[in-house]
């Protein structure tokens, strides 16, 4: 990381940030085109878990290539400046990678949800079978990830 002085190294405060997300950023690429999208999700235990449909762009790419990055960021604000390369932004972010992987077990994929609702919510959830055949869980394993903060 270029500026030493706005990286955070305490694993507890990366994954407050990452905690604190309302969305995760997944970063994949195919062929030399990369392709972003936004994600509800879920972190447990150094890993993420995504829910989605059993097709798309994003799986016909995951298949492929399975390696890919992670973003998330919180606390975002602009700081006003008296000219124009003043300006700044005020911010806590983290970049992650990892390998992704399709769960395919029915009750891996139950806690998969289970985690990404407890990510959003506090409530309990019951899952009717077919709806679990039906969807895809994603979960990447996170290989290394750094936090950034600007303004904190």
């Amino acid at each position: 990381m270029r500026r030493n002085d706005r990286e955070i190294v305490d694993l507890a405060l990366i994954e407050d940030i990452i905690r604190n997300s309302l969305v995760c950023r997944l970063g994949m690429s195919r062929n030399d085109q990369p392709y972003v999208v936004p994600l509800c999700f879920a972190y447990r235990d150094n890993t993420l878990y995504f829910h989605s449909a059993r097709e798309g762009l994003k799986l016909e790419i995951l298949q492929q290539n399975s390696k890919v990055c992670v973003e998330f960021d919180i606390d975002q604000e602009v700081i006003q400046g008296d000219k124009p390369c003043k300006w700044s932004m005020q911010y806590r972010s983290v970049i992650g990678f990892g390998r992704a992987s399709l769960v395919e077990d029915s009750e891996e994929k139950k806690k998969g949800l289970d985690a990404i609702m407890k990510q959003y919510s506090d409530k309990s959830f019951e899952y009717v079978e077919s709806a679990i055949e039906s969807i895809c869980i994603i979960k990447v394993e996170i290989e290394s990830m750094t936090g950034k903060k600007s303004g904190y």
